[in-house]
């Protein structure tokens, strides 16, 4: 039997958009949103560049009639549909391996903010640099589980007449790797493997899948996913507070 509440995790995103606004959590949200924009800024730009040059490769090979040499606003169509869906999908991998330094602090400062416990007496700074590397680490762990769960569900949606099972299931997925994703940051401060969160998670499933689904489907729109990821961070560490605190009967 499913435990949890995923009415109760529907809410925590709601709140984590209320967290940031917050005057001591907003320094370690715009330094991780700033960074994100001028990359991915960046990346824009040369992706238009290559493109263009993709371009006028591709049309020096069409015969030289004027209707047809026209048609190349169809493949300017063509690079907005897949710049935009590559900006949706792979925003949330980028921005968290970038800020994942920051994302951890500012789950610890959110905690602190909820409960007026400190979670670690380290300085501010000085811990987010010592802490890249076990940040960076965290992340490939989650890349590596989502990896070959990505492509068992992919071969399955080639399938004739189980692909449409599969769409149900790449999407359930997506939740549940939302909300892996940002409670791995308050479970990494209280040094919870990647494992034992896993486990966690699966002890309030319904709960996990409510907080994931609104992430999950922001995480898809373009300039929200801009700051809906230090909104999930806020939203997550209210979930391990209150899904994992002692307080919490509710499974």
């Amino acid at each position: 039997m499913l435990k949890g509440n995923f009415f109760r995790g529907l809410g925590y995103l709601g709140e984590g958009f209320r967290l940031i606004r917050q005057p001591g959590l907003r320094l370690f949200v715009v330094i991780p949103l700033v960074i994100n924009i001028l990359l991915f800024g960046l990346l824009f730009y040369f992706l238009a560049e290559l493109f263009a040059a993709m371009i006028a490769t591709a049309m020096s090979w069409l015969p030289d009639w004027a209707w047809l040499q026209s048609l190349d606003w169809l493949f300017w169509i063509l690079y907005g549909a897949v710049i935009l869906l590559m900006l949706a999908y792979g925003f949330v991998i980028l921005a968290n391996l970038i800020g994942s330094p920051f994302y951890g602090y500012l789950a610890e400062l959110t905690e602190k903010h909820l409960t007026g416990q400190e979670v670690s007496t380290d300085d501010g700074w000085s811990q987010i640099i010592r802490d890249i590397p076990r940040s960076l680490w965290r992340e490939v762990q989650k890349i590596l589980y989502y990896l070959p769960r990505a492509i068992g569900l992919f071969i399955i949606g080639v399938i004739p007449v189980v692909n449409l099972v599969a769409a149900v299931l790449w999407f359930v997925f997506n939740c549940w790797m939302m909300s892996l994703q940002y409670v791995d940051y308050p479970a990494d401060n209280h040094r919870v493997s990647f494992p034992a969160l896993r486990r966690l998670l699966g002890d309030t499933r319904l709960s996990a899948l409510g907080f994931g689904l609104p992430v999950a489907l922001a995480a898809m729109v373009p300039v929200l996913n801009l700051v809906v990821v230090p909104a999930a961070v806020c939203g997550a560490t209210a979930y391990w507070v209150r899904e994992n605190g002692p307080s919490n009967t509710d499974v």
